[in-house]
């Protein structure tokens, strides 16, 4: 994949993010993008060069997209569904279920994304 293609993908989700936003509300906008996407794109990035060198405008649109206020709500709601969630798995005996690794992985992404997006200033070293 080029830089190119990499840079279609972020740019559809955002607009995409618009349309969800207009038609089913802030949370399932901030979802899609933040809580799917942009997680995604964040994992590719740590394994393609094109989508690493994407992720810092793709960071800087979705910090357009949403006021501090949203973002920082958003995230708090976010990290206390995914506590519960973790809460959950651990409590139950499903072999089909998530294991811990995974959810310490996600946990991770998340923690990452969250520092991007609510970090002061955005820049390149």
């Amino acid at each position: 994949m080029n830089s190119s293609k990499a840079h279609k993908v972020w740019i559809e989700q955002c607009e995409a993010t618009r349309t969800i936003r207009g038609r089913f509300g802030l949370e399932a906008a901030f979802d899609y993008i933040v809580g799917e996407k942009l997680i995604n794109f964040s994992d590719a990035a740590s394994r393609h060069r094109d989508f690493a060198q994407e992720l810092p405008q793709f960071i800087s649109e979705v910090r357009r997209m949403f006021t501090p206020a949203e973002i920082g709500a958003q995230l708090t709601r976010i990290e206390r569904e995914q506590n519960q969630e973790e809460e959950d798995v651990l409590d139950e005996d499903d072999p089909l279920g998530e294991d811990s690794a995974s959810i310490a992985e996600r946990a991770r992404q998340f923690i990452t994304i969250k520092e991007l997006l609510t970090a002061t200033m955005l820049g390149t070293s």
